[in-house]
């Protein structure tokens, strides 16, 4: 369907807006025809009033709900004072974020996401605008380890259909063929086994030259395909047999998403670097990437730099951002509703599988409809995602209640009826 065609039927876009959006932005997405202008908690309201469930968040980001009034506050509070300095000097907040960053990454959950202790790790953290921008990060500070620990192996591992970012070095991250046939030649170092084969990752480290292994412990743009948790402990260990680093691309994954703080704790095990963004600042842009101080020491002044990589308004939000997930307890709720969301998705008909963790679900669908869905649930008030033709994605915000669950299932449920 043209975009033409999309605005014909059911568009709430003006058509001042459409036109412009055509004439003058780069034509790298195909819009649904919706202006949205504003929200509140996981409710949309586009420009005619109309208000939708989001099933959505942004693509992941908006962890706390539409204009948190917390992080709104600290974003205001932060416009008064200063928005842009550079990272030649100190700036408020960035220190206190890097703090409670580490205490989050050495958080110790059991494997059903609730938390239990502390490892104790220090880590430390680069600040950048994007969860591309981390993992363009985590690489380079695997490549260091490389060079000063390995003899300078640099080629990095990851799995087949995983997701690491628009960027051309994390294109070719990426185990999926699609992404690169347009953009070749594809930066060299980089090599994508099976996910949950620990013989073919084994075989891949034992023909030599690799620093790291990076991987998603649930592929989002890939499908929503879980990691097993016994698959992650045998690549730590194999890991710390061959000496190489395991980074843990947490850009969708993490903050509470899947319930936990991120989503390795819930394998028991600890990576050597994470990269995140998204959910980090409650949809502001932002990204970071941390690693464990011992790794991260290794990186020295003018080895990697970002101009605007955690600037006051960033890391304003980012703190809030954090405050708000303590202050609502939003691990245990992530875990209820999540559960909830699961069952409602499971009873479904047409629904073979659903996959993920908490509030990152992937519904497999028995016939090549998906796409149709999404369009059709928009104009039942309703906002969601696939990927490819049989799989639904879920990423609501976290704050979503098991009430909203429930109408949003009933009005997917009647639209998978209609198109079956």
């Amino acid at each position: 369907m043209s975009a033409d065609e999309k605005r014909a039927t059911a568009s709430t876009v003006p058509e001042r807006v459409a036109r412009l959006d055509d004439a003058f932005v780069m034509p790298t997405y195909s819009r649904l025809p919706v202006e949205f202008v504003s929200g509140h908690d996981a409710t949309l309201v586009d420009s005619t009033g109309k208000e939708y469930i989001d099933l959505l968040a942004g693509i992941g980001c908006v962890s706390m709900g539409h204009a948190n009034e917390d992080v709104a506050r600290a974003l205001h509070e932060q416009v008064d004072k200063l928005w842009q300095v550079g990272n030649y000097f100190y700036v408020e907040n960035r220190g206190e974020l890097a703090a409670a960053l580490s205490s989050m990454l050495s958080t110790t959950t059991d494997e059903g996401g609730h938390q239990m202790g502390s490892t104790g790790t220090h880590w430390k953290t680069f600040f950048a605008n994007s969860g591309a921008e981390a993992n363009e990060g985590a690489v380079k500070v695997a490549r260091r380890w490389g060079e000063r620990r390995l003899g300078g192996a640099s080629t990095i591992i990851t799995a087949r259909r995983s997701f690491h970012g628009r960027t051309l070095a994390m294109l070719a991250a990426t185990g999926q063929d699609s992404f690169h046939e347009s953009f070749l030649p594809m930066p060299a170092g980089f090599v994508s086994v099976p996910l949950n084969d620990i013989y073919a990752l084994r075989e891949a480290l034992e023909r030599g030259g690799a620093c790291a292994v990076m991987l998603e412990c649930v592929q989002g743009e890939g499908g929503v395909w879980n990691a097993n948790y016994d698959y992650l402990q045998d690549v730590r260990e194999l890991c710390d047999e061959k000496g190489v680093l395991l980074i843990c691309d947490e850009v969708q994954t993490g903050f509470f998403r899947c319930g936990s703080p991120f989503c390795f704790q819930r394998s028991g095990i600890e990576p050597d670097v994470v990269s995140m963004a998204k959910g980090i600042a409650d949809g502001f842009p932002m990204g970071a990437v941390a690693a464990r101080a011992e790794v991260a020491d290794l990186m020295a002044p003018g080895d990697h730099g970002s101009t605007f990589g955690g600037n006051p308004l960033a890391c304003a939000a980012a703190l809030a951002t954090l405050r708000a997930f303590d202050d609502a307890e939003i691990g245990e709720h992530v875990l209820s509703v999540g559960r909830h969301l699961r069952h409602r998705l499971t009873a479904m008909a047409h629904v073979t599988e659903v996959r993920g963790h908490g509030l990152m679900r992937g519904a497999q669908l028995d016939a090549p409809i998906a796409a149709r869905v999404v369009e059709e649930a928009l104009a039942e008030g309703l906002v969601l995602n696939h990927v490819g033709n049989f799989i639904l994605r879920m990423l609501p915000p976290l704050v979503i209640t098991c009430e909203e669950v429930d109408e949003a299932c009933d009005r997917l449920e009647a639209v998978i009826k209609r198109l079956s």
